[in-house]
């Protein structure tokens, strides 16, 4: 698999539940996580590889990694955590970002089988990371206007402008 940067259309685009999970999801998710462990990370979304299905993967720490199909994000913490983040998609760039300090959320492995799980600092800005993937939203979506038109300058984009 290969990782797609920013200005990829597939990137903003919000990913499709996946109706049927079958055998090829649990493909999916063994190579998603196969490319995060080549790419030396610790969460990819499959929209950053080109598929839009809402089907994201995380590696954190001495966890085994977590295959998450049709997640759902049940509840975020009212504490807010500035934390730097860099993403696959974005290779190079590092800023901080505030999210919630804890999340819980539901979602089905690669079997088909239901979990929820309850995580806190780094576990859990990975998940809404992640999370934010299938919505078609990237971690500089949520920085300041001039941040994120600093770092889009260094990949030759222009400026987002703020829609009326």
């Amino acid at each position: 698999m290969q990782v797609l940067t920013l200005g990829n259309e597939c990137l903003r685009q919000k990913a499709l539940p996946v109706r049927v999970i079958g055998p090829e999801h649990e493909k999916i998710g063994r190579e998603l996580i196969e490319t995060l462990r080549k790419e030396d990370g610790i969460g990819l979304a499959a929209p950053q590889v080109g598929i839009s299905e809402r089907i994201f993967v995380i590696h954190v720490g001495d966890r085994e990694p977590l295959i998450f199909i049709n997640p759902s994000i049940l509840e975020t913490s009212q504490e807010i955590l500035k934390y730097e983040e860099g993403c696959l998609s974005l290779p190079g760039i590092y800023t901080d970002v505030l999210r919630p300090r804890a999340v819980k959320v539901q979602a089905w492995n690669e079997k088909g089988r239901p979990f929820t799980l309850e995580a806190e600092g780094l576990l859990a800005r990975v998940i809404l990371h992640e999370y934010d993937h299938l919505e078609g939203i990237l971690f500089i979506d949520r920085i300041s206007e001039q941040k994120r038109d600093r770092i889009l300058a260094k990949f030759g984009k222009a400026p987002l402008k703020q829609q009326d």
